[in-house]
């Protein structure tokens, strides 16, 4: 009843249970990752379980279930990858080897769903049989990028919020977290040179109820920001759970908090408020060279504060509108001997991707770059369905897929009237578990530009993190186990395993969409959202990507 469903499993006789001498061993290489499972472990059970260190050259891995006797030991293993592990479940022991340390994690994040739900409560459960199933599992990921994408901007999630949800995706294995840090509704980042980015754009008015055009305002002001230390403890913290942190940067579009703070980087220079109103705005960046050292200033702080090789700068839904109408960036372009705005916004993303490329760093933007020229060694978000994956994947460039018809976790879950707000296309949990991050057209050589998949979790109709939990889950399940497991996927297997997996969610408190449909404070009565139809989506979506198309 693992979830994601490992490679192999083999039942073996007999149990191992958990009492007051269990012990915890590990070399000192995984020292981390054994005061971790102890302290996954204490909670619930009630149990010491001390840690020990294996002395160089002590006990050999696969040996300690034999040999130890009511222990837990963890070990390395180099002819496993570095994300793979062995679990070895015996009468005598446990035995969890990893090809690195991030192996070994997902080694005991299998252990945890081996005993019962109980054991994510965060209190003693008087009675209950910590005992753990004689077995061997075996296991890989099939993908090297497995993540979620919270955005943050449009309703902001207090730090401890983040650190659940970093819980909840190593719960799943999943092992990137892009956070989506600024759009027009708000700026969510200290940036120490630029200290009104803080004090003005990270608040604004209020935030609109609705999804359709002409929605009303709810009066009520919404902000909050994360400071450099509060960054510093969310990439730790999900460092230790071996989960990379991507940050994402909106330019040139998505820019109006920025412009509210600074308006002297956008086209018109006019004093402007932080966006109260959800959907694309025509309010952009100027391409002037001081904008250009503003971005860069502001990814020199963030590049300091996130080790991640990649750095997202959105690059997406940016209206040209203004550019095209103001003399000052027509004579920027005729000066760079460049004939149209959608070059512009090329010229524009290469200066920004130069710019990381020279700190080690590598540029990640959504798919809509791919209507110019492409800075070599980006990697292309492939939102609008797989046209884009297959348009960078044949073009040598890297890719993560996150087709809006089965990774939006913001799009409505069935066509009830009772849906909160509902977006969009239905997106149902067996929709998100046939989620296919390779597009079958390619051959080997472009699969492999691939780097995987992830969920995306817009926000602006999401203001509380139990929303986002409704939103969020068991969807964001079914997907961890798409990036995860290999081999054929079978929702009529998967779907038992689902039901069991849920009660581990119960005993965490993550307050998830049931089958039968949303609880009755799930539901928003009389808030309209924008419903639309399968079909209906793939031709507003098919005619977005005529201009990256071969």
């Amino acid at each position: 009843m693992l979830l994601p469903r490992p490679h192999t499993v083999t039942a073996g006789a007999g149990r191992f249970t958990l009492t007051p001498t269990t012990t915890i061993a590990a070399p000192e290489a995984l020292t981390a990752e054994a005061i971790w499972l102890g302290s996954a472990l204490r909670p619930a059970t009630g149990l010491p379980l001390p840690h020990s260190v294996i002395p160089e050259g002590g006990v050999m891995p696969g040996a300690s279930a034999r040999d130890a006797a009511g222990q837990i030991t963890l070990g390395l293993d180099g002819s496993l990858g570095a994300e793979a592990y062995r679990l070895t479940v015996a009468e005598r022991g446990v035995t969890i080897d990893g090809g690195g340390a991030a192996g070994v994690f997902y080694g005991c994040q299998s252990l945890l769903q081996l005993l019962p739900p109980e054991i994510y409560r965060r209190a003693t459960t008087p009675g209950a049989d910590w005992s753990i199933p004689a077995v061997a599992v075996q296991d890989s990921p099939r993908f090297g990028w497995r993540g979620a994408m919270l955005d943050v901007a449009r309703h902001f999630m207090p730090k401890h919020d983040v650190l659940r949800f970093i819980d909840l995706m190593a719960m799943h294995k999943l092992n990137v977290l892009h956070l989506h840090l600024t759009d027009d509704q708000g700026w969510r980042i200290e940036i120490t040179k630029y200290p009104r980015l803080t004090d003005v754009s990270s608040w604004r008015s209020e935030s609109q109820v609705g999804a359709q055009e002409g929605c009303p305002g709810d009066g009520r002001p919404h902000g909050g920001f994360y400071t450099q230390l509060d960054i510093r403890e969310i990439v730790g913290y999900a460092a230790a759970r071996h989960i990379t942190v991507v940050p994402e940067i909106e330019m040139p579009g998505h820019v109006q908090a920025m412009l509210a703070a600074y308006p002297e980087y956008g086209v018109t220079g006019k004093p402007i408020d932080v966006a109260t109103r959800w959907g694309i705005i025509e309010d952009v960046a100027n391409a002037e060279e001081s904008t250009i050292a503003f971005f860069c200033d502001v990814l020199d702080e963030v590049m300091e504060l996130f080790p991640s090789e990649f750095v997202h700068v959105g690059g997406d839904e940016c209206p040209r509108v203004q550019w095209a109408a103001d003399p000052r960036t027509e004579q920027l372009m005729r000066e760079r001997g460049i004939t149209r705005e959608a070059d512009l916004q090329s010229w524009f993303m290469a200066q920004i991707g130069a710019h990381l490329s020279a700190r080690g760093k590598r540029m990640v933007g959504w798919d809509e770059l791919l209507e110019g020229p492409v800075p070599e060694g980006t990697v292309i978000s492939s939102w609008r369905d797989m046209t884009g994956a297959v348009t960078a994947a044949t073009r040598g460039y890297d890719v993560i897929s996150c087709p809006t018809s089965v990774a939006y976790l913001d799009f409505r879950q069935s066509d009830r009237p009772d849906e909160p707000i509902p977006v969009a296309m239905p997106v149902t949990v067996p929709d998100a578990y046939a989620f296919e991050p390779v597009p079958p057209q390619l051959t080997a050589e472009q699969a492999a530009h691939v780097l995987g998949g992830q969920a995306n979790i817009w926000t602006e109709h999401m203001d509380s993190a139990r929303t986002v939990d409704f939103f969020a889950f068991p969807r964001l399940s079914a997907i961890a186990e798409a990036l995860w497991s290999r081999g054929d996927r079978d929702y009529t297997e998967f779907e038992p395993r689902l039901t069991e997996h849920l009660k581990r969610l119960d005993a965490i408190g993550v307050e998830y969409r049931h089958a039968s449909g949303p609880l009755p404070w799930q539901t928003r009565p009389g808030i309209p959202g924008r419903p639309v139809g399968r079909e209906e989506w793939q031709r507003f979506t098919d005619e977005l990507v005529l201009q990256i198309k071969d």
